[in-house]
């Protein structure tokens, strides 16, 4: 590191009567080491222009100088391997298709091989050979390993070097990735069986308590289902008011407060899981380079299961930029998004790690405005979750209703919930987190299906803090019905299986929580999948509207349900009052229209919840994956929505630097 903040200072000093920065140092054993620009320089690499700039935005960096000019495209890896083993002393390894000495993985430990990018390949004599195209490691790799004698450094390309370490320590690290998530808070031990046990007990019970009491059968049903309606109700208007509230304030906050450029901005690490993706030299690249962040800061691991032969195809077609790669998952189960997250983090370069999915389309500017955000923000503040919205909200009434409903949640009820200092809900995609928490909290568990609800419960618990940051990523919405139901239905029985999990020790969680955390952590969880699996029941009362009879004849007089009439004309008009005010964006005011219509959509997540509980006692751990591509009608408008972006950002950039 002493040697990178020397090259960092170079672009300050005089030149030499050559014309060249003085660049050689002194090592640790007091002979002089030449340094990598003046390597690259003799071997006609770079131009000394290609040099003053590297070293300049290495000022601000803290990269090493080969990095830098590879990420910009001045050289290559193979000019970059040579210059290192001239500055070092070492030599390109010839590794051919020959793998790791199996025998040699237990001298250096799986996880800190892969942080180091070191993996001990073959025994010279009493030496031992260390593979790394990181020499400037070389301390750290040999204070890392065990062996008594001589540690030899041999130099392998980036692509050679991942797929040696997998072999030697993909399986290792795959089991890991499995269990990353403490016992205590995993949902790993979810019994089917047993769960289905106690859902036929509950049903033989209420089965042979209506035959024997109907009536009391029908007061539990019609009163749990009323009451929380009214517990939903009630958290969607204290959140709702929160954020009205807050907004003028945020306003004139955001107009006094300018925040300062950042001095050195952090490397940021995306993760982007991919499934039976065709199109990446295409579609997926050019979104993904559309984002305005220095290259060299920039590191994209596009995560590929080790069976996905669709996706490993396309991969090999393209040739991926140096701030991108692939990162192949070994096989394991569960075959699952969190899973193969956890197994990609052991490669991770950046200080932050933020999620994508597949078809998503982020403002250009977004990294930056993460990165300053936490910057700004106290040690505490972990995670930021952007907003989302769709690039196709017109295809169909499900893709408009759905739009409506993301802009609610996003604009709306998220903000309003973090304000209130309940837990926030993460979504699955735009989330952005300060590394160190992340691994201290053991990452994703790979057996939730909502890994990031799950997560956002889990940051609370150990007293991190999640904020909304102002920035939006445009993804497909899902169209079709019944597609829609089983992405719905993975989502509500993740939230079943989170809530089962940390309530397996209630008493350890109200007190991490407390009282008011652990109050909304109830209704927000529990509240958001029952109201939906009981909403049905509640729609039957639609029969009072014309005279009929219903089970609640004997329970509730005409002013009974006077009452209920009211109570539900209310909750209907806070919901639509929050769509009509998160659809105040010009390119959502036309969906205004379609408001009404979101009783009718909301009847399908009744389906989905219903369906979720349903796999919680037959495939707990199934992950319905959700097809991107199907409804490309909005491709055209998302092509303008981010060209839009870009032109903000650009312009949003130019005056912050």
């Amino acid at each position: 590191m002493a040697e990178t903040r020397q090259i960092a200072e170079m672009a300050d000093r005089p030149v030499s009567r050559q014309g060249r920065p003085h660049l050689r140092a002194v090592t640790a054993s007091g002979t002089a080491r030449p340094r990598l620009a003046e390597i690259l320089l003799d071997q006609g690499a770079i131009t000394q222009d290609d040099m003053l700039t590297a070293l300049a935005l290495q000022r601000h960096q803290n990269l090493p100088l080969g990095e830098i000019l590879m990420a910009h495209g001045v050289i290559s890896e193979v000019q970059l391997l040579r210059a290192l083993s001239t500055q070092f002393g070492t030599r390109l390894a010839d590794t051919g298709g020959a793998g790791p000495d199996p025998a040699l993985a237990a001298h250096l430990p799986a996880k800190t091989a892969a942080a180091l990018n070191a993996l001990p390949w073959r025994r010279a004599g009493a030496a031992l050979v260390v593979l790394t195209n990181r020499p400037d490691r070389a301390d750290a790799i040999r204070a890392a390993i065990t062996h008594d004698g001589p540690i030899l450094l041999a130099l392998a390309g980036r692509e050679r070097m991942h797929t040696l370490l997998t072999q030697a320590y993909g399986d290792a690290l795959a089991r890991a990735a499995e269990a990353r998530t403490p016992g205590t808070f995993s949902c790993r031990d979810w019994s089917a069986d047993r769960a289905l046990r106690r859902w036929l007990a509950a049903l033989l019970v209420l089965v042979g308590l209506a035959l024997v009491a109907p009536g009391a059968v029908v007061a539990l049903l019609f009163g749990t289902a009323i009451g929380i309606s009214v517990i939903n109700t009630g958290v969607k208007w204290l959140a709702l008011q929160a954020e009205f509230f807050s907004s003028p304030y945020r306003a004139m906050q955001a107009a006094r407060d300018k925040p300062p450029p950042i001095r050195r901005m952090p490397v940021v690490t995306i993760l982007l899981p991919l499934l039976r993706e065709r199109d990446i030299a295409g579609q997926l690249i050019a979104r993904v380079s559309r984002l305005d962040y220095p290259r060299e800061l920039l590191d994209v691991l596009l995560i590929v299961e080790h069976g996905d032969t669709t996706t490993r195809a396309a991969l090999r077609d393209v040739t991926l930029p140096a701030w991108m790669r692939a990162v192949i998952v070994p096989p394991g189960e569960p075959r699952t998004k969190p899973r193969a997250m956890n197994y990609a983090l052991n490669f991770a370069r950046g200080t932050i790690v933020g999620v994508y999915d597949a078809e998503d389309a982020p403002e250009p500017d977004q990294i930056r405005k993460v990165a300053r955000r936490f910057a700004e923000m106290p040690p505490d503040v972990v995670c930021l979750q952007g907003q989302l919205d769709y690039y196709n909200p017109t295809h169909n009434w499900l893709s408009r209703c759905f739009t409506l409903e993301y802009a609610t949640w996003f604009r709306l009820m998220l903000p309003g919930v973090q304000r209130l200092g309940l837990f926030v809900p993460l979504g699955g995609t735009t989330l952005f987190f300060r590394r160190d928490a992340l691994e201290d909290m053991g990452a994703w568990d790979a057996h939730n299906v909502t890994e990031d609800a799950d997560l956002g419960l889990r940051l609370v618990r150990r007293g991190y803090r999640t904020e909304i940051v102002e920035t939006t990523t445009f993804e497909e919405a899902n169209a079709a019905v019944l597609p829609w139901i089983k992405q719905r239905s993975r989502w509500l029985k993740g939230y079943a299986m989170t809530w089962a999990t940390h309530m397996r020790d209630p008493v350890r969680l109200w007190r991490d929580l407390g009282a008011k955390r652990f109050i909304g952590f109830q209704a927000q969880l529990l509240g958001a999948v029952l109201g939906f699996a009981m909403a049905p029941l509640l729609w039957t009362l639609v029969v009072k509207l014309f005279g009929l009879w219903h089970p609640l004849d004997q329970f509730l007089t005409t002013r009974g349900y006077l009452g209920l009439a009211l109570f539900f004309l209310a909750s209907q008009a806070l919901t639509f009052l929050a769509a009509w005010r998160a659809s105040r964006l010009a390119r959502h005011r036309s969906l205004r229209w379609w408001i009404p219509l979101l009783d009718v959509y909301f009847l399908l997540a009744s389906a989905a919840a219903i369906l979720g509980l349903i796999e919680l006692a037959h495939r707990p751990f199934h992950w319905r994956k959700t097809e991107h591509g199907r409804f490309s009608t909005g491709r055209r408008a998302a092509s303008l929505q981010i060209e839009a972006a870009s032109s903000f950002s650009r312009t949003s950039n130019a005056v912050e630097r």
